[in-house]
Formats: C-alpha cells, sequence, structure tokens
C-alpha cells in the first residue's frame, strides 16, 4: 500500500418519502402526529469520507452521490468515476463492505484498469468499522428525522442540507473516524488539540 494515499471509506444508504420516525416532544396531552402520503419510491446515496494517510492538515474530505432507485455495479462505476475527479488523480485506498456490486467481475476488470485506486474490504458484519455509517446515522437523526415529504425531491433536499452541515464542520468527520476505534497516522487532526 501507498502511505502518501487518501484511506476513503465507502458505503451506501437508502432514503425515501416514508419519514425516519424519532422521538419528539409536545406538551401533555398533545400527542405529535405525523402524516405522509404513502410512497414507496427510493434513492440510494454514496458517501466516501476520506482521511490522508500522513497529512491531517490536508482535513477530512466527504463526497457524496445520491440517485433514484438501487446501486449496481454501473451506478458504483459512477460514483468511482466521480471520486476519481474528486481527488483529481491522488492515490486513494477504498476499504468498502463486501455488498456484491463492489466484487463483481465487471467492477474488478474496472477496477484493474485504474492506477490511482487500491481495494481494501472491510471485515464481514463489521459495519461499526466504517465512519460513513456514522454520517447516515446523523444525516436521519437530524434531516430526516420525522421528514414526511411529499416527494422524493423533498427526501433529497433534506440530505444535501445535511452534507452541507457536515462539510460546514471540519469535527465531524474525525468524529466519525474516531468512533470506530480506528486511527490513522499521524494520531492527531488539526482540528483537535493533542490533549483531547
Amino acid at each position: 500500500m501507498n502511505t502518501r494515499a487518501w484511506i476513503v471509506f465507502l458505503d451506501e444508504s437508502g432514503v425515501s418519502p416514508l419519514p425516519q420516525i424519532r422521538r419528539t416532544s409536545s406538551p401533555r396531552g398533545r400527542t405529535p402526529l405525523l402524516r405522509h402520503r404513502l410512497n414507496w419510491k427510493r434513492a440510494s446515496m454514496a458517501g466516501a469520507l476520506g482521511y490522508h494517510s500522513t497529512d491531517p492538515h490536508r482535513g477530512a474530505r466527504l463526497c457524496f452521490h445520491l440517485k433514484p432507485g438501487s446501486y449496481g455495479t454501473a451506478g458504483l462505476i459512477e460514483v468511482l468515476e466521480q471520486m476519481k475527479a474528486f481527488y483529481r488523480g491522488e492515490r486513494v485506498v477504498l476499504v468498502r463492505d463486501g455488498l456484491s456490486a463492489h466484487w463483481s467481475r465487471a467492477m474488478r476488470a474496472w477496477v484493474a484498469e485504474q492506477d490511482w485506486l487500491t481495494l481494501e474490504r472491510l471485515p464481514a458484519y463489521a459495519p461499526e468499522l466504517n465512519p460513513v455509517e456514522l454520517l447516515w446515522s446523523s444525516l436521519k437523526k437530524r434531516e430526516l428525522a420525522n421528514l414526511a415529504g411529499d416527494h422524493l425531491a423533498d427526501v433529497a433536499d433534506a440530505t444535501e442540507q445535511g452534507i452541507h452541515r457536515i462539510n460546514a464542520n471540519p469535527r465531524l468527520p474525525w468524529s466519525f473516524l474516531g468512533h470506530t476505534a480506528l486511527t490513522i497516522r499521524p494520531p492527531h487532526p488539526p482540528n483537535l488539540r493533542k490533549d483531547q
């Protein structure tokens, strides 16, 4: 593995106009009601959180992709093409789970032609090692919580607002990584004091 590379964690999740029910508060005797249209349309989102292996001053980078329907191999190759432009040809070590589309024959053939990309696989059944899972959790607890959108576009707009919120706070992506108990050397990102 090239030691001067971006370590990038990739994960996918789904969203729909059906609300993510979360607890809320209200005056006694006034139970909040959440009204929504029954809409089974879904969108898929892919998130890639990157941390530079040798230079934390470069910050964490978040690459995000949203599309109607679900991801197959062609959709994931589109995400990787976006990542290639995002990282402008810099070396990337991509860490991802065992989703079959990640390891299909077409995906392996595409990756074999990429000199900027190295693949690593997370252990099976270990979502707690992927900081992108915490990104999804943050979105679903804030922007998507109790959102009863009439259309998939409402959910997409709320999701993009959440991505902007996370990008605006440079500590959040590092906290997602810290929560996994994984470290990238050097251990102290620029936005945290050494005693934290």
